[in-house]
Parts: C-alpha cells; sequence; structure tokens
C-alpha cells in the first residue's frame, strides 16, 4: 500500500511480463492435454485393429467414431495455442511500444483472440480474468461473454459424417475394412479366432471411452 493509503498503480511493464508467463503455463496445459488425447487415441487405434480382426463391425465403427472424437478435439486445443501464441506475440509488441511510446496501446489483434479463447472451456477461466486485467489497462475493450457458443459442437460427432468414419477405419486397418472414401461394407471380414468375451470387449470400451472424455473435460 502507498502513501495516504491508496495503492499504487502496477507496472505496465510488470503486467505485460506476468500476463505472458501465464499464457506461457496455459499453452504448456494444452501440451499436456493434446498428449494425453493422443495416448488414449493409440489405445483406441489398437482395439480397432483388434476388433477388425475378429470381424466385429458395431465395435469398429464406434472406435472410429472416438479416433475422430479424439483428433477434433486436438484440433480445437492446437486453434487455441495458436490464439495464446497471437496474443504472447502482441504482448512483445507491448513491451516494444511502451519503451517508446510509455504506455500500453489498444490491440484489436489482442480482442479478437481473447473472445475466442473466453468460449474454450481448457482455457475460459484464465482468459476470462486476463481479459478483465487488459482491460483496465486499455488493451482491449469490454467484452460480451457468449461463452456458449463455444459448447453448440458439444455432440457434433455423435452424427459424424460417415465418410470420415470410413477414412479412419480404411487408415488404420491398412485398407482391410472400408473403401476410402467410399462408405464400409456392411460385412466385414469373417474372423480367423475369437477370443475374450463379448462382455470384455464392451467393458474396455466403455473404460476408454470415459478416458477420452475425462481428458477433453
Amino acid at each position: 500500500m502507498g502513501l495516504f493509503g491508496k495503492t499504487p498503480e502496477p507496472n505496465p511493464k510488470d503486467k505485460v511480463n506476468e500476463w505472458c508467463s501465464k499464457l506461457r503455463r496455459e499453452s504448456s496445459q494444452l501440451d499436456r492435454q493434446i498428449r494425453g488425447i493422443q495416448r488414449e487415441e493409440d489405445k483406441v487405434k489398437k482395439s480397432l485393429r483388434e476388433a477388425a480382426k475378429k470381424g466385429d463391425k458395431e465395435v469398429c465403427l464406434i472406435l472410429a467414431k472416438e479416433v475422430l472424437r479424439a483428433r477434433k478435439a486436438v484440433s480445437k486445443i492446437y486453434t487455441s495455442k495458436a490464439h495464446i501464441n497471437s496474443i504472447s506475440m502482441q504482448m512483445k509488441n507491448q513491451l516494444a511500444t511502451l519503451r517508446i511510446a510509455g504506455s500500453l496501446q489498444r490491440s484489436t489483434e489482442v480482442m479478437k483472440a481473447m473472445q475466442q479463447l473466453i468460449k474454450i472451456p481448457e482455457v475460459a477461466a484464465t482468459m476470462r480474468d486476463l481479459s478483465k486485467e487488459m482491460m483496465k489497462a486499455g488493451i482491449i475493450e469490454e467484452m460480451l461473454e457468449d461463452t456458449l457458443e463455444g459448447l453448440e459442437d458439444t455432440d457434433e460427432l455423435e452424427e459424424a459424417a460417415q465418410q470420415e468414419v470410413d477414412k479412419v477405419l480404411w487408415e488404420i486397418t491398412a485398407g482391410q475394412l472400408g473403401k476410402a472414401p467410399a462408405a464400409v461394407t456392411d460385412s466385414l471380414p469373417m474372423p480367423e479366432a475369437v477370443g475374450a468375451s463379448g462382455e470384455d470387449e464392451e467393458e474396455d470400451l466403455e473404460e476408454m471411452q470415459s478416458r477420452l472424455q475425462a481428458l477433453k473435460s
């Protein structure tokens, strides 16, 4: 606390450095989420190949959709990282401007990136706090929190295009299933030998789906 009970204004340079530090932490957290989702995707792909060998079409289709969910989740995270990197670059520009002009400048680029990031559940809380601080510093204007827009496609993959599913099946089974990009045939190759029981496979499938959902939540 400063003289006469007043709190001194924060140093603009210190605030920018603090924001950059928070952005780096969020980006690192997103990297960890990507690695976690990709590890689960590898497990799902292994199970898909095993199900294909047994000729279990229903399980193959479910697992192919899980792979699509994982890939689309990773794609969204990479988009978020791109927005974070854009803000970080703008913050570096702010430091350069600060040395010349002596004050922080308004940035439409930061404004646009922040508007996108507050819609992403993984980083929404941190970005909402940062946006409030940036508004006080005059870098961005007040934003409307239309965060519900970011949730509109939560279940979009429940009706995943058959063509996308076919491509995943074709890719993972090395052409054993489906015709990329044509639709998968009604019947799969007959299994050479049936191993584990159907109940065990169903439990494993549910467990993998739960792990993927937990990583994305």
